[in-house]
């Protein structure tokens, strides 16, 4: 069960801190591992396939301290494990949160835990979050169930089945 966060993760603020792991702007040295996420066939399975290599250099240059990206770190090592992010007004005007993790550190419970601290967080200053996966991930719609996130809506995007879930203040 995830801490209670210790302060919102917005820009210019201290960091998201939870019982494992902290959430903080991503730096220099954490960009090896991030580009991993975007590169890595097994994390974009169910988000459109491994980025090409000029998307990828692209946001090599714009993922260091960019606001709403969330480095996700194991407080017990300084180890990255993942990635959550907050987008304002994303989706039809509601604040939208995304996430990925790398392969090797799936089901310890990390992304729950990350993702439901910035899920309480950010609905201190938004009235509602929503989520968006493939039909087809059924790891991540129950992890968006596991922090309190309901089904609202499916449909077709990018040429898959998606499924949009929400939260409500």
């Amino acid at each position: 069960m995830a801490a209670s966060p210790t302060s919102a993760p917005t820009p210019g603020t201290a960091p998201l801190v939870t019982e494992r792991l902290l959430l903080r702007p991503v730096r220099t040295a954490d960009v090896p591992a991030v580009t991993r996420l975007w590169t890595d066939p097994e994390v974009r399975r169910h988000l459109g396939g491994p980025v090409t290599g000029q998307v990828v250099r692209i946001r090599q240059r714009r993922v260091v301290g960019a606001p709403g990206v969330h480095a996700v770190v194991r407080s017990a090592d300084d180890v990255l494990l993942g990635l959550v992010t907050v987008e304002p007004a994303a989706r039809e005007g509601e604040t939208e949160v995304s996430y990925q993790f790398l392969p090797e550190h799936w089901g310890h419970g990390y992304a729950r835990e990350a993702v439901g601290a910035v899920v309480e967080a950010t609905l201190r200053d938004t009235p509602s979050v929503v989520a968006l996966t493939q039909e087809a991930n059924v790891r991540s719609r129950r992890l968006l169930e596991a922090v309190g996130m309901a089904h609202v809506s499916s449909f077709v995007e990018h040429d898959a089945h998606q499924v949009l879930y929400r939260r409500r203040r």
